[in-house]
């Protein structure tokens, strides 16, 4: 019955979603041409898939390991990757091309749901991180088609969230196959909400399983030293409105100390690279763009990130990240990245949907908390100013990293074991 009422305030709210669509699709092109997807009406000509639903950027970058690694132990087995947005989409060309089918993820209607599994007849389905769907999951278990839950978390916060519906989620997650979480603690909340304990392996995160290989790191400095040269440089990754005016703001207190200071900013969505640049002429700090391509002027004090899948590599080029999501209350993004090239790490004092590695991080003396841009000012302006601590905290990152590793390949094993008890 709530499953039925969840499926109605989607039905009442189909007008609001279609215009928000529209809405999107006259702002952004990634928008427009493939509403039938949406409804199943489009889709890819790969049957018998397992489907694996990454739903935007963090959830693809994260599970391309765990993607190969499918497809190398299982090269016959067809893969479609489904996204909700644009940018989950763009990773999946760029980074996995033809190795994979893809097509946006349907929209959450019963007869939707059933007509594109009826017409993809998958092998399995694996949802990324916390996308849960009710219908989804529900008529998956219908046709007895494997679901299971990987690098699965749930903060606190979103605990309480669902357990406002104890009669909606506890159906739900009794009728995943398996959950292959990050660590015991999300393991533990989603057996409180309904999960069978017997599902449940603590696999680690795939995020520790950020590959930066000696080619990575060579390219990044060759990057670095052709684009500014021997100048210092901190990232604000991933950033936010709100977000932008304290990096901006912390940048012009800190170019007082450091006058030849670069700031490389980087919106988190691609329709805010310009609102990013907006603001930065507006606070007076000369600007160029990555996309642009070509060495930085000296007097170039802000480098606005307007390039996608490029995060990584700028990661590599700062000296300190600052991963944002987290000075405003959206939960924080990867901290690993800047991690797995030896960075330290900043992040604001809301970082809840990455609480336990941000804590572990925090004690190993990788990650410090800043709480506005005072804090942020104090941070940055110790760090540029100790190379031999960047160095050590670099150190402690790498080995942090290192002990972590290994989440992939258990996290494939537990996929192949869910197919393998249905195929038998």
């Amino acid at each position: 019955m709530n499953r039925l009422l969840y499926s109605l305030l989607l039905i009442l709210l189909l007008p609001l979603l279609l215009a928000y669509l529209g809405w999107r699709a006259l702002r952004s092109p990634d928008y427009r041409g493939r509403l039938g997807e949406r409804f199943a009406l489009t889709l890819p000509r790969t049957r018998a898939p397992l489907i694996i639903h990454c739903a935007s950027m963090g959830e693809t970058l994260a599970a391309l390991g765990l993607i190969r690694t499918l497809k190398r132990q299982r090269p016959d087995m067809p893969i479609l990757v489904t996204t909700t947005t644009p940018t989950g989409s763009a990773q999946v060309r760029q980074h996995l091309g033809d190795l994979v089918d893809h097509c946006y993820l349907p929209l959450d209607l019963g007869p939707v749901v059933a007509r594109f599994l009826g017409r993809l007849t998958p092998i399995g389905l694996v949802l990324m991180e916390t996308e849960l769907w009710p219908n989804l999951v529900h008529h998956c278990h219908k046709r007895q088609i494997p679901v299971v839950l990987a690098n699965a978390r749930l903060s606190e916060r979103s605990a309480r969230g669902y357990g406002r519906f104890p009669a909606l989620v506890g159906p739900m997650l009794g009728q995943l196959t398996a959950i292959a979480a990050q660590n015991s603690n999300d393991g533990a909340r989603l057996v409180t909400l309904g999960a069978a304990p017997a599902g449940m392996t603590d696999c680690g995160s795939l995020k520790f399983d950020i590959a930066v290989d000696d080619a990575e790191r060579e390219h990044a400095s060759a990057q670095r030293l052709q684009l500014m040269g021997e100048r210092p440089c901190w990232l604000a990754a991933s950033t936010h409105p709100g977000e932008f005016e304290l990096a901006l703001a912390a940048h012009k207190t800190l170019l007082e100390h450091f006058p030849d200071l670069l700031l490389m900013l980087v919106p988190r969505h691609p329709e805010q690279f310009d609102r990013a640049a907006e603001l930065t002429r507006t606070a007076g700090l000369t600007l160029a763009r990555r996309s642009a391509g070509g060495p930085l002027s000296p007097q170039t004090q802000v480098l606005i990130g307007d390039t996608m899948g490029e995060l990584k590599t700028l990661c590599g080029m700062s000296d300190i990240a600052l991963v944002g999501g987290s000075l405003i209350e959206r939960g924080g993004h990867n901290p690993l990245e800047p991690a797995a090239f030896g960075k330290p790490v900043l992040m604001g004092p809301h970082y809840f949907n990455f609480k336990e590695i941000g804590d572990q991080l925090k004690q190993e003396g990788v990650m410090l908390v800043v709480e506005d841009e005072h804090s942020l000012v104090q941070a940055l302006d110790q760090l540029l100013g100790d190379d031999s601590g960047r160095q050590r905290i670099g150190q402690a990152a790498l080995q942090f990293m290192a002990r972590n590793r290994g989440a992939t390949e258990r996290q494939a094993q537990v996929v192949l074991q869910a197919l393998g008890r249905t195929e038998a």
